[in-house]
């Protein structure tokens, strides 16, 4: 049975630090980075990449569209 492996992209430029995405995230993939982008914003990065699961929450709650979701499926 293959399983579902997912991993995002965050723009960080256009990211506002909202954490709309840190709040829809149900594996708690996404977290603040800590660091500003060239805008003054502080923004998201994935910080447990290895429990993505590419449900794509994160990318439909963004409203800037900063989130690229990837989805791929490996074999057990």
């Amino acid at each position: 049975m293959a399983k579902l492996k997912g991993a995002i992209v965050v723009d960080t430029e256009r990211c506002k630090g909202c954490q709309l995405c840190i709040i829809a995230c149900p594996q708690k993939v996404i977290a603040m980075a800590g660091k500003v982008n060239l805008h003054g914003y502080p923004y998201v990065e994935a910080a447990n990449e290895a429990a993505c699961v590419g449900c794509a929450s994160c990318g439909i709650v963004c409203p800037d569209g900063c989130i690229t979701v990837y989805r791929k499926k490996v074999e057990e």
